[in-house]
């Protein structure tokens, strides 16, 4: 890697020089700057007074991640590696809306993906241990995506036939016109959101959506609880993992500094 490409390395994607710190901090306020000329512009009296200005603002933006996702690219140890790397994505998507709205109208409001791209700020403030608590949680939800998958197919079945009866029980008198508008009837009732916007109007109706609504306050806990037991046995995982090196004892807390069995002072896995 030639001089050049190994300073651009340590400003880009390092952290610990003061160019490197600077650099993220001015992308962080720059990323937060045009999300929020995004949100702005979709205030019609302000589009309206300012939309001209906030366009060239946009442009400005644009051009600066165009060629900071570029300067990456050039500067990166492994260019394929970081392309197809989760912030090599979002560093590409951050700006691909822009020249999208050239060709579709209203593409451009997508550019709030960028939001995604202060998710470096973790790694900019050290804040390690955060992202270690995130990644368990990530953790605790992919452990847990069988049994959601089979419940939520469960439920599927169970709005599908009471979707069904209510079709029949209604009918497109009392607005339940199709199965499928059944359908989402006994899932606003069942999630107990409750828009109101189809109700039934006979007995037999009502007893069925009464039916409904016990059922969905008696399940709407079951992913909660899927996923709080995983979460509690990667918890378990991730205290056993901190290992005492004076008497190799294991179970102490996430943020345990000091042995709790030998006061020895721990390494912390980062």
């Amino acid at each position: 890697m030639s001089g050049r490409r190994k300073w651009l390395n340590e400003v880009i994607f390092g952290t610990d020089t003061p160019a490197g710190k600077l650099f993220d901090v001015f992308l962080i306020w720059a990323i937060l700057i045009s999300v929020a000329l995004v949100l702005l512009v979709s205030v019609q009296e302000i589009a309206v007074r300012y939309g001209e200005l906030f366009f060239i603002l946009e442009w400005i933006f644009t051009g600066l991640f165009t060629i900071e996702y570029l300067l990456r690219i050039y500067c990166s140890v492994n260019r394929r590696s970081y392309v197809f790397s989760f912030y090599g994505v979002v560093d590409l998507l951050a700006i691909l809306p822009s020249y999208l709205a050239l060709l579709l109208t209203g593409a451009s409001t997508l550019l709030v993906v960028r939001l995604l791209r202060v998710l470096r700020i973790f790694r900019i403030l050290k804040l390690v241990r955060y992202l270690r608590d995130a990644n368990l949680l990530a953790r605790s939800l992919w452990q847990s995506r069988r049994k959601i998958m089979i419940f939520y197919a469960g439920m599927l079945v169970l709005c599908v036939i009471f979707g069904a009866v209510m079709f029949v029980v209604e009918g497109p008198a009392n607005g339940f016109t199709s199965i499928p508008k059944s359908i989402y009837w006994t899932i606003v009732t069942i999630t107990t959101v409750g828009f109101g916007d189809i109700t039934p109007h006979t007995v037999v109706g009502q007893a069925i959506a009464s039916l409904a609504m016990l059922i969905g306050y008696s399940i709407i806990a079951v992913p909660t609880g899927i996923v709080t037991a995983e979460l509690a046995g990667e918890l378990g995982r991730d205290k056993s993992s901190y290992r005492c090196d004076n008497c190799s004892r294991a179970g102490h807390d996430s943020d345990a500094e000091y042995c709790k069995h030998c006061g020895y002072k721990l390494e912390q896995v980062e």
